[in-house]
């Protein structure tokens, strides 16, 4: 019996070191593995047992350390984690991250994807992809096997197991020496060039990239034969028939991506994977486009101002209702804030979000009465889709909510699945008055400034006494206990209500989005950070278009120093978001922390852009003040810089948040005195967040002056 077999019969059951082998989960030329649990920080991993005289000498073992180690530091959302290698009793093997959920394989078993669905998994490859190949690595052997889609549609990248360095300069078409393997990979995912046996640079992965891409959209590979040598010969010579020849309904620009991907000829084809993230994208936006809506926050018709709360609060909850449908792309409210109270054309709307229906209304309530009346508009022609009148019980307020979000569904021809409508029509509250209530409290939240946060507070509270079970309530004042620890008193009360309140509404309702995130803030908090992860993760996997999530979860990341898990998570957050004005800024200071000032210099650019919109509207807004401040510091626009942080403290200037955010401003410019003093007085207002000071890389030029290091340790209260 060989040793292979010996290890697949015995591996079961036993332990690697301190990992415990829990079950086989697949095999391959590159060995065999396993899902394990690591006992020493209690998670499961997967651990690739590789086949003996892998690893024949010393050097080669060193060879795949030094390659381990390239491969640990890919740290990005769409490419499996690897944790540790190592030998024991003479047993070679790679642990990496365990990831949950179905191979493409096994996804294309069923039949071509829709054309959203692709652009999505497509584009989550190329973002990987182009993480590996600024890290100098190809990978050799991209095929659907190594792609693992999980239950929240997120595509992770598990195998590299072929992958090289990046060939050095000059070497791109010449050929490899005899001792290396040329054909290794899989025949039908090889570019001409890989089987020719030439050196491969990043094109050969655009390549098989374009070869999963054409499966994905029609259900079979761009070359098929039952004899290798015709398989080859094909491959080598025989252009691909184009895909819209198979699936019509697909669109030309997708057909164009996947054609320039599976040229022939290297030079002809995307030069980078950034190039085609970036076609993917536009791609993305051109399909979400036939299926978008912006919801306009409905005109208060009672005309009292004290009533604009609860028309507010409403508008935001269909806009909820709306994002649960997977197949609609539903702008947020961010997204959908300049247009508050203005009169704007469905045009107009169309143009400046690339929406291509808004929804529009009324709202009036008396007494006990609520009149409610929506229209869908389609923006480019400004014809009415569909439009109805509601006039219920206040109390009624919930399946209005779900009727129109159920007609948009249908108007648009959207099918929704089960989970969906289930989904909708679930209730947060049984008590139209605890949720009345609960809508005062997020008019509040929405100002975020410490009084807001505090009446929110009192809000929620008072939610709850109405109907001790709305989780929501709950989630509200971990949020407003979190925020107000963090921005203005980091007092153990707060963090300890934060903990409290996370945690019922996690009890009352598990399968709240909101919920999770609330709990992975306050943990954060708290400093337990894989716990945060883990509720972060569980979060998005839940909501997967609520911005929380993936904003605090890269948050959590910067505040430990973990830059490059930082930049991918900030980058997430802008997708979900692309409006929003603080993830590009903050994953543009990641980016500084790594050095990688250009990059920096573009997130910085159009953070800025995006805060400069914002203020159009809200002018008062010393939050967007001080994060542009920090921009144009970055941006080397000095007196425009120091002109917003003036503004910023104007408006604000005894908030901590914006003391130590103008502090960061100061010190990029050289202001040393001025950014201690800052720093000085927002610890004095009840800034605590020492961690976040120490890591912070817009405080580099100030971390030697005197005070500052007497600040970092001075023992916080």
């Amino acid at each position: 019996m060989n040793r292979q077999a010996i290890v697949e019969r015995h591996l079961v059951g036993e332990r690697l070191g301190h990992y415990h082998i829990l079950e086989k989960i697949g095999a391959g030329g590159m060995g065999e593995v396993y899902r394990a649990r690591d006992e020493h920080l209690d998670r499961e991993v997967a651990i690739k047992v590789l086949p003996e005289g892998t690893l024949a000498d010393e050097e080669a073992r060193h060879s795949f350390r030094r390659e381990a180690l390239t491969l640990s530091k890919l740290n990005h959302p769409s490419i499996a984690t690897v944790h540790d290698f190592d030998c024991h009793h003479e047993t070679d093997f790679l642990v990496t991250e365990f990831v949950p959920g179905i191979s493409l394989n096994e996804q294309l078993a069923q039949g071509p994807l829709s054309e959203d669905k692709m652009l999505q998994l497509g584009t989550q490859l190329a973002e990987g992809m182009a993480a590996a190949h600024g890290q100098g690595i190809v990978h050799r052997d991209l095929k659907p096997s190594n792609l693992r889609v999980m239950a929240d549609g997120r595509l992770k990248i598990l195998d590299f197991g072929l992958a090289r360095p990046l060939p050095a300069a000059g070497q791109t078409s010449s050929t490899e020496s005899t001792d290396a393997p040329a054909l290794s990979g899989t025949l039908t995912y090889m570019s001409p060039e890989q089987l020719r046996g030439e050196v491969t640079d990043v094109r050969g992965d655009i390549y098989s990239m374009g070869v999963i891409l054409y499966e994905m959209a029609t259900g079979r590979r761009p070359f098929e034969a039952p004899l290798t040598t015709t398989l080859v010969d094909a491959i080598l010579h025989q252009p691909a028939l184009p895909p819209g020849r198979l699936r019509p309904e697909l669109s030309t620009q997708l057909e164009q991506i996947i054609l320039k991907c599976l040229e022939k000829r290297p030079g002809y084809r995307y030069q980078s994977a950034l190039e085609l993230v970036t076609d993917l994208r536009r791609a993305g936006r051109a399909v979400a486009q036939e299926k978008s809506v912006a919801v306009l926050y409905f005109e208060n018709l009672s005309r009292q101002k004290e009533d604009e709360y609860f028309r507010d609060g409403i508008t935001e909850d269909i806009t909820t209702e709306l994002s649960k449908i997977k197949e609609l792309r539903v702008f947020s409210r961010s997204a959908v804030l300049a247009f508050r109270d203005r009169a704007v054309t469905p045009a107009q709307v169309g143009q400046q979000l690339s929406a291509l229906y808004l929804l529009e209304g009324s709202l009036r309530r008396d007494a006990d009465r609520l009149r409610i009346t929506a229209k869908l508009v389609e923006t480019r022609s400004g014809h009415c889709v569909w439009a109805e009148r509601y006039d219920r019980k206040l109390e009624d307020v919930f399946s209005i909510q779900d009727e129109i979000a159920t007609n948009i569904a249908h108007q648009l021809q959207v099918v929704l699945t089960e989970t969906e409508k289930q989904a909708i029509a679930k209730i947060p509250t049984a008590d139209v008055r605890a949720y009345d209530v609960y809508l005062r409290g997020r008019q509040f939240f929405h100002q975020f400034r410490r009084k807001g946060f505090d009446l929110a507070r009192r809000m929620f509270a008072k939610a709850i006494e109405i109907d001790p079970g709305y989780a929501r309530a709950y989630a509200g004042i971990a949020d407003c206990s979190a925020f107000l620890y963090f921005y203005w008193d980091s007092s153990t009360a707060n963090l300890e209500q934060a903990d409290q309140a996370s945690r019922k509404a996690l009890e009352l309702d598990p399968d709240l989005a909101e919920a999770h995130a609330s709990r992975g803030l306050t943990a954060s908090m708290k400093k337990h950070y894989e716990e945060a992860e883990g509720e972060f993760r569980m979060a998005m996997r839940l909501g997967p278009r609520l911005f929380e999530p993936y904003y605090f979860y890269a948050r959590n990341c910067y505040a430990q120093g973990k830059f490059e898990d930082a930049v991918a998570w900030f980058e997430q957050a802008s997708k979900v978001s692309p409006e929003d004005y603080q993830a590009p800024m903050l994953l543009a200071s990641a980016l500084n922390g790594l050095g990688l000032k250009a990059e920096a210099h573009a997130a910085y650019r159009r953070g800025l852009e995006a805060a400069e919109r914002h203020l159009e509207f809200h002018c008062g807004d010393a939050r967007a003040l001080y994060f542009g401040a920090n921009a144009m510091s970055q941006l080397g626009e000095r007196e425009k810089s120091m002109e917003w942080a003036a503004r910023a403290l104007t408006l604000e200037g005894e908030e901590p948040q914006v003391l130590y955010n103008v502090a960061c401003v100061y010190a990029l410019l050289g202001e040393a005195d001025k950014a201690v003093d800052c720093l000085e007085k927002s610890i004095t207002h009840g800034w605590g967040q020492r961690e976040w000071m120490e890591h912070d890389p817009d405080l580099a030029p100030v971390r030697d002056h005197p005070r500052f290091r007497a600040l970092m340790q001075t023992p916080t209260t």
